[in-house]
């Protein structure tokens, strides 16, 4: 039986962030991820957002930088058009590993090719004392203090324990990363109408000259299409505006879920914490969230590591939540209202959408489809633009 402070399950951006700053404080800290590598499967589109990578410290080399936004909808098209570099497409694989390398680094444990199968309870059965993992080494039992649940859109430790349970609105994400002849490398296209998803959208998002990740989100409950089967669809047909690509040559596919349903009710048990997906912090308009999961997945460690000295307990671990939730939870409900709409809409209805996209300044469209909603910018936004759609949208928004 081996012993551990914090035992962290999943080796994404929360979970790896939240290893290294845990061991940067000299805490003893394991970290359990069920593939044979980190990052050895590419679960989003890794869109993201310059400043935040900055803030983050993350290396330049580590993404594609994005100046310029498509909007295709059936009978309309758009395109946002800035002068400095705001958006990025992130290499998923190299970031994740960038990030275990920080952890090691720290003096966290890593250990791969792990399954956690199983929870062990304290004796007053009041919290989480321990996991059983099925690792390259046979099966062991981690004793524990503090376990930090970050697999993703299962929550497997919350669910297990009965704290949480399984997301009933998500996304569902299909997407090739492709060689193609013609690829604008400073603009991301989003494309959405009927061709596309019947609830959702569909993307381009590029990595280079040559290489764009193409693919097809579709919202559950709303619709039980299969996004591969609408991709494969969208390839085939070379909607609009896949024919200016060139050859589409897929060298790599990726499959993922995303919850799309606001913040968890509570992220924090006693001897427990949630972050990721598996609290729920993400934006919905556009379904990212490894920003978050590195930025909150670091103050998991932080915060987790002080309240070793409190057993742990939830109220020590009520200041995680706190900030987060200040934070991010206000976004994630407006963005949940905008989609919502979206989800609704007709072709005609994309159409007539788009013009609310086309008089924004590439300033406000970033708050927007980044979710940052603050009342200021709100009322900034419909005082600029008077029309009928924009004022509808910032009711939508502000609107208690």
């Amino acid at each position: 039986m081996d012993y551990y402070d914090i035992a962290i399950v999943g080796g994404g951006p929360a979970g790896l962030s939240a290893a290294y700053t845990a061991a940067k404080t000299g805490v003893r800290v394991i970290l359990f991820e069920r593939d044979k590598s980190i990052g050895q499967y590419v679960r989003t589109s890794g869109v993201s957002w310059i400043n935040e990578m900055k803030k983050l410290e993350i290396p330049e080399k580590i993404y594609n930088p994005i100046k310029n936004y498509r909007f295709v909808s059936p009978k309309n098209e758009i395109t946002i058009k800035g002068n400095e570099y705001r958006s990025c497409v992130l290499d998923v694989r190299s970031l994740y590993q960038y990030l275990s390398f920080l952890a090691a680094q720290a003096g966290a444990d890593i250990s791969i090719n792990s399954n956690v199968v199983d929870v062990v309870r304290s004796e007053n059965n009041n919290r989480i004392s321990g996991l059983i993992v099925n690792t390259l080494k046979g099966k062991i039992e981690v004793r524990t203090r503090l376990v930090i649940d970050a697999s993703g859109f299962n929550s497997f430790i919350g669910t297990k324990l009965g704290y949480v349970s399984p997301w009933t609105r998500y996304g569902v994400g299909a997407e090739y990363e492709c060689y193609c002849d013609k690829v604008d490398p400073q603009t991301w296209t989003l494309m959405v109408g009927s061709n596309y998803s019947p609830a959702g959208y569909a993307w381009l998002f590029p990595l280079s000259q040559n290489r764009v990740r193409i693919g097809v989100g579709v919202g559950k409950p709303e619709s039980n299409i299969d996004p591969l089967k609408l991709l494969n669809h969208l390839i085939e047909k070379k909607f609009k505006p896949l024919g200016e690509l060139g050859i589409i040559q897929p060298i790599e596919y990726h499959y993922g879920y995303i919850p799309n349903q606001g913040a968890r009710n509570s992220s924090v048990f006693n001897g427990l914490i949630l972050v990721g997906d598996s609290a729920g912090q993400s934006n919905p308009l556009v379904l990212e969230g490894i920003r978050h999961a590195i930025e909150f997945g670091r103050l998991a460690g932080q915060i987790g590591s002080s309240s070793l000295s409190n057993d742990c307990s939830k109220n020590s671990l009520l200041g995680y939540e706190y900030e987060w939730k200040k934070q991010l939870s206000t976004k994630i409900e407006s963005a949940l209202r905008v989609q919502s709409r979206w989800l609704g809409f007709t072709d005609d209805e994309w159409d007539h959408e788009i013009s609310i996209l086309r008089d924004m300044s590439v300033d406000e469209f970033i708050d927007f489809i980044s979710s940052e909603f603050s009342p200021r910018k709100m009322i900034k936004l419909a005082l600029n633009h008077p029309k009928l759609v924009a004022r509808q949208l910032f009711n939508l928004i502000v609107k208690k």
